[in-house]
């Protein structure tokens, strides 16, 4: 049985990728190597290779999709994210995971023309891979704790049950206060905060340039233990991939293919045996077949009386979603407007006040306006939601990410009393 290499590709602006020898529980059986590539294939020749990528370009979400799988509902994903993607659905690549017992199903989404990049990359080399997965989702779950991993300037964040996320902002004190890990000074509208208890992975190069500002940290936490990663993370994010739920990047028009002609002959007489009982299965399942289509084709009809009684003068072509739009209309006819107005009132009046500070795009539903937002810095940030919160109104900080002259953030602002949307 071919042993696993698990390879990391370099994030932008570097040049070595990382790579180790793994058993089946995960356990490093080498020593981690870097090097370019080339380097990495000529050991991952009779290899199964899994690659990690930078989790910066990946958005990782779970939401919660209709009944269904394959096709059906893979073309449920763009509209159930439709409010976190920034990009046309045509330039992105979904893939998805299994769905969790709580409703939720992992989804990772990532532009096809970076995908495309990591691939040739890749099969420049001669690697092909067997799965590729996001750096951050292969951190470990603990069900007690929230888990986090500093790299350079990046706060990866995992909380018990929940889905990791990364902030990348220095100083690392500014990333736990946008995460939400420890309670911002600068916030007048909020409760206090209660203290998590929580375990920080870092190297050892990492490690010495924040410890200072680590230990100030500590009285913010409910406990504070500090795990150095001497060989780096690639043998720690190793232990998690034999029961990893992380969602393969590999799927669609990008699933592994494989020749299997060379297998063929040792497999033969158990495929006649597979072929004979199907034949006999397929015969069973010819019988339910058509009589789920006379189901069906009942059902089909009281589709078509109920529609006709709910909209008699509309043609049918897609029930389900002509109907949905025609509630959407009568209950945005409602008091949304009003909020909306209202929100949009407040909101120029803050950014008038707040120099350098413009949006990027918006998107209105339920009382709530998130918004794709960049200014000068993190001050800034926080002085449009406080002049938001003066007006009655509450601003939230969802995430941020540092750009090259500022900040990039995702703001939410919704009416008082109205629940947050993620």
């Amino acid at each position: 049985m071919p042993h696993t290499i698990l390879l990391r590709l370099p994030a932008p602006g570097r040049e070595d990728a990382e790579w180790l020898s793994i058993d089946d529980a995960g356990v490093p059986a080498t020593a981690r190597q870097r090097g370019p590539l080339s380097l990495a294939a000529a050991v991952a020749r009779s290899a199964r290779v899994v690659v990690v990528v930078p989790a910066t370009q990946i958005l990782l979400a779970e939401p919660e999709l209709p009944p269904g799988s394959g096709v059906k509902l893979a073309r449920a994903v763009p509209f159930a994210l439709e409010e976190q993607l920034t990009e046309d659905v045509d330039h992105l690549v979904f893939a998805l995971g299994k769905r969790r017992p709580t409703g939720g199903t992992p989804v990772a989404v990532v532009s096809r023309s970076v995908l495309q990049g990591w691939l040739a990359q890749l099969a420049a080399a001669g690697i092909e891979p067997v799965a590729i997965y996001a750096d951050m989702s292969l951190l470990p779950a603990n069900p007690g704790q929230t888990v986090l991993w500093l790299e350079n300037s990046r706060l990866a964040v995992r909380r018990p049950g929940k889905l990791p996320f990364a902030v990348e902002l220095t100083p690392m004190t500014e990333a736990l206060i946008v995460a939400g890990v420890i309670a911002d000074p600068l916030a007048e509208h909020s409760g206090p905060k209660v203290p998590e208890s929580a375990i920080l992975f870092v190297t050892r190069e990492d490690w010495a340039k924040i410890q200072d500002e680590v230990e100030k940290l500590v009285d913010q936490f409910e406990s504070l233990k500090i795990q150095l990663l001497p060989d780096g993370p690639l043998p720690w994010l190793a232990r998690s991939l034999a029961d990893t739920d992380a969602v393969n990047l590999l799927q669609g028009e990008f699933a592994r293919t494989a020749d299997y002609g060379a297998r063929w002959r040792r497999w033969r007489t158990v495929a006649a045996l597979a072929v004979g009982l199907l034949a006999v299965h397929v015969a069973a399942e010819a019988v339910q077949l058509r009589q789920a289509k006379r189901e069906t084709a009942a059902l089909d009809t009281e589709i078509a009386q109920v529609f006709a009684a709910a909209m008699p003068r509309e043609p049918m072509q897609n029930p389900r979603r002509q109907m949905q739009t025609r509630l959407d209309r009568v209950r945005h006819s409602g008091p949304g407007p009003e909020y909306f107005l209202r929100t949009l009132q407040a909101l120029s009046g803050a950014l008038a006040a707040t120099p350098k500070t413009s949006i990027d795009s918006m998107s209105y539903r339920e009382e709530a306006l998130d918004m794709k937002v960049t200014a000068p810095g993190l001050a800034e940030l926080s002085q449009l939601t406080q002049l938001v919160g003066k007006q009655g109104l509450t601003a939230e900080i969802q995430s941020s990410t540092a750009v090259g002259s500022g900040v990039e953030a995702h703001l939410q602002v919704r009416t008082a009393g109205s629940k947050t949307r993620r």
